[in-house]
């Protein structure tokens, strides 16, 4: 897949919310996101989000514009508010295109737009009841509303979608994987695999376009090859984003199970730290990939987003600016300027 699309300078979209944004005000938002557009070209990253800024987390791009859920009062073990779903789920119009729109008003750099898969929020949010037979039945409904959504993102001009899917990578590992509604505990994920793969089922899209799956945020602790391949074979995906930043072997492992040929970028710096990794370091773990991935077809970014809840920011606004400063630095040392 090697072209001049590789948007080689990547992050997950969430970013640190400045302390002076109001998120119910549409005026305070569009200000934020404005500044941040504008650092982000300055950080000369070769992609440009909202930073997730109108959203309380990252699965708020769906949640937040789609009937059928309710919010309780509970939180999940992950740290999230939990949300039921309550009856089959239906979208009233775009989820994010018409706010896409305006970013790519802001910059000729190719925005990005982050969304939580289907079978992630079919999985977290589905219990038995009236309305809805399956958790199935549910991430089938989310699959058809994200990809009505990635249409209309790639009509508005956005060029790489992402979609977050944080239980995938427990199905790669050789230990059980964690629970849910959906059948992310069994061993081929099949009810999984296929709602996500509905949403990203190829279709004929515009020179540049990427549709890429992040399944994780850290790598298990060892991969099972055959289950990694067919994580890989079963989500039609364009690019695949990766955890690469703790220099163990499995997640060597997950790039070793690509497919020939399949986009994929490397989380190589720590979201989650402020200490600055040793270059030396990230490019010693990069540099051995070269003798079964073609790094023509990679990208680096942050291992994970820095406040994928807007509440709990990971690092301080001038701690992510260090990390996105690096993550450029980075893909210079593997590239040169050629982006």
């Amino acid at each position: 897949m090697a072209d001049t699309y590789n948007y080689r300078i990547d992050h997950h979209g969430s970013l640190v919310r400045p302390a002076r944004l109001v998120r119910d005000d549409p005026d305070s938002v569009a200000d934020a996101v404005a500044e941040a557009v504008a650092d982000q070209r300055r950080l000369r990253s070769t992609v440009v989000t909202d930073g997730d800024f109108p959203r309380e987390d990252f699965r708020g791009a769906v949640l937040d514009r789609v009937s059928g859920f309710r919010r309780t009062g509970e939180t999940g073990p992950d740290g999230l508010v939990r949300w039921v779903a309550e009856s089959p789920p239906k979208a009233d119009g775009p989820l994010l295109a018409d706010r896409a729109a305006r970013l790519t008003g802001l910059t000729r750099i190719a925005p990005k737009v982050s969304l939580p898969s289907p079978a992630y929020l079919a999985a977290t949010t589905y219990r038995p009841g009236p309305g809805l037979s399956s958790a199935r039945e549910l991430g089938e409904a989310l699959a058809e509303i994200v990809r009505a959504e990635i249409a209309l993102l790639v009509a508005e001009g956005v060029r790489l979608i992402q979609l977050n899917n944080p239980l995938l990578l427990g199905q790669a590992g050789t230990e059980p994987a964690p629970g849910g509604a959906l059948s992310f505990e069994d061993a081929l994920a099949v009810d999984a695999l296929a709602v996500d793969a509905r949403a990203v089922r190829p279709a004929e899209r515009p020179e540049g376009v990427r549709v890429a799956v992040s399944p994780g945020w850290a790598a298990p602790a060892a991969v099972d090859r055959a289950r990694a391949e067919r994580m890989y074979t079963g989500i039609p995906a364009d690019r695949w984003v990766l955890p690469f930043d703790r220099g163990t072997a499995a997640e060597t492992d997950l790039v070793r199970a690509l497919p020939e040929g399949r986009d994929f970028c490397l989380g190589v710096v720590d979201a989650t730290s402020p200490a600055l990794e040793d270059i030396d370091t990230v490019m010693s773990r990069i540099d051995p990939l070269e003798a079964f991935a073609d790094l023509e077809d990679a990208a680096v970014s942050p291992s994970r987003g820095f406040a994928d809840v807007a509440a709990r920011p990971l690092l301080t606004a001038g701690d992510q600016r260090r990390k996105l400063v690096l993550v450029e630095t980075i893909a210079r040392y593997c590239w040169g300027n050629e982006f």
